[in-house]
């Protein structure tokens, strides 16, 4: 069976164009079931109806507290790879089919109200280095709502700031462009011209950095970095609230629809899929406006 999860994992990146991470997830938790299947004298091949076996592991993990959200991915993952299979004339059983996702909880996602972000883009120490190059990040995180993978990802030829345009890599490897405002590309101008020459300075490696976001040792920033820097300047600001990439990348979102922008232009812009996953927003957009009500109206 080894040797099916190597070429699932193909399948996956070449066939399905799936993200890097998503084929690590979806190999993990394909693992984990595997292991349950051996702990019961059973492998793919040998799964009979798998209908009863598969309900089996889904109680087993609610019994292990797995939240609905976690076991609705793992059975996404365990059905893409059980077709996969079948497709490859290993199982001829399909009655794992019929079981069900479970309900998945409706949590809406965090987010900044306004004067919250404004608090927060001027959090970094003006005039420094580092302090050009997080305000830089703030900026473009908060004016485009990129993902952090993207923005990590951003090499000096994805911006254009003369036109104001971002050329981001997104989930499976999708090209899109991202408009970028003046406030974002003012400061990364700032950044380019007292931060990153600064940085790439320190760079022990032979040829240059194509990398946007530099750290401190000249090579390119990572995803925890930045997770880092914005739990930092989020506990600056005076509410105290957490702040994460995504929790800018919601703000970006709620903001754009409170301002009256076009569901389907946000999809777009953040990249969805499906605009039922941008669908969620309007939910944060009515709590705001709920908000405002219960603020402002004296008999509210």
């Amino acid at each position: 069976m080894v040797s099916y999860i190597e070429k699932f994992r193909l399948f996956m990146k070449i066939e399905k164009n799936a993200a890097v991470l998503t084929v690590q997830f979806y190999e993990k938790d394909i693992l984990q079931f595997l292991r349950f299947l051996d702990s019961q004298g059973l492998s793919c091949r040998g799964i009979g109806p798998g209908y009863p076996i598969l309900r089996h592991y889904l109680a087993l993990l609610k019994d292990q507290h797995y939240s609905r959200n976690t076991i609705a991915r793992k059975l996404a993952a365990i059905r893409v790879f059980l077709r996969f299979l079948k497709r490859e004339s290993q199982i001829q059983d399909s009655s794992w089919e019929m079981v069900s996702t479970p309900k998945l909880n409706k949590q809406l996602p965090s987010f900044l109200y306004p004067d919250e972000v404004i608090e927060l883009l001027e959090a970094p120490q003006k005039g420094s280095v580092l302090g050009a190059r997080d305000k830089a990040i703030l900026e473009v995180l908060y004016g485009s709502g990129i993902r952090v993978s993207e923005a990590t990802g951003l090499n000096l030829l994805d911006v254009d700031l003369n036109d104001g345009y971002l050329k981001v890599w997104g989930k499976g490897s999708k090209e899109r462009i991202i408009p970028l405002g003046k406030y974002a590309r003012q400061a990364v101008a700032v950044y380019l011209r007292i931060g990153r020459p600064v940085l790439e300075a320190k760079r022990r490696q032979e040829g240059q950095e194509k990398a946007l976001f530099l750290n401190r040792f000249g090579q390119r920033l990572s995803d925890r970095s930045i997770r880092r820097l914005l739990s930092k300047y989020g506990r600056q600001i005076s509410s105290g609230a957490y702040v994460s990439p995504h929790v800018l990348r919601h703000s970006f979102a709620s903001h754009m629809l409170n301002a009256g922008a076009d569901l389907r232009i946000v999809q777009d812009l953040l990249g969805h899929v499906s605009v039922s996953t941008t669908q969620i927003y309007t939910h944060i957009s009515k709590e705001e406006l709920k908000r405002v009500y219960l603020k402002n109206h004296p008999r509210a």
